[in-house]
């Protein structure tokens, strides 16, 4: 297994639409970062978001997560009540070749501010907006600024295509264009 520098990902991205839409890593004044990176790719938070009411809620299940209402918002910033979370999406689209295994970090940036980015690795043959659960585990709201980075991908390349890919299985996240909550 390899992980894979900026130079591979660069190429990955245009030759074959790994990202979309791709950006190298600049100095942005005032902005949380994003772009390539030495090795690996920092991405977008989109300006979508899913806020979850908990109003009747007596336990969360991820077996029974459509039994919970979620608010839609859109905006270039979203608070985050005290000790809870939301749901969001990656601004940038993946297509993660058959290889290939990319595992995902939180941004010190939030870290430092009670923010903990949760999102599971993205499979072989995977593609789709990453749904991104941000929780608060401050006591206090915190925020999160749509168009800036969240989190940041390594991408991994195993010595042999994988036997089975999550295109392959038919994974019930596959090419989603929204934010999904848990489905069983």
């Amino acid at each position: 297994m390899t992980v894979l520098p900026d130079k591979w990902i660069k190429e990955m991205a245009k030759s074959h639409r790994m990202i979309e839409p791709f950006s190298d890593q600049k100095e942005r004044t005032g902005k949380i970062s994003y772009g390539a990176s030495s090795y690996g790719y920092d991405f977008r938070l989109a300006s979508e978001f899913k806020v979850p009411d908990f109003g009747s809620v007596k336990c969360l299940d991820p077996k029974k997560m459509d039994q919970i209402g979620f608010r839609d918002a859109v905006g270039r910033s979203c608070l985050i009540p005290p000790n809870s979370f939301i749901l969001g999406r990656s601004l940038e689209y993946f297509r993660i070749p058959r290889d290939v295994i990319v595992i995902c970090q939180g941004k010190s940036t939030y870290a430092r501010s009670g923010i903990v980015v949760n999102i599971t690795p993205l499979e072989p043959e995977w593609e789709g907006y990453i749904t991104i659960a941000l929780v608060n585990t401050a006591p206090v709201p915190s925020k999160v600024y749509a168009g800036e980075g969240i989190a940041q991908l390594i991408f991994i390349r195993a010595e042999d295509e994988c036997l089975v890919s999550y295109a392959d299985r038919k994974g019930k996240y596959q090419a989603q264009k929204q934010i999904r909550v848990a489905r069983v």
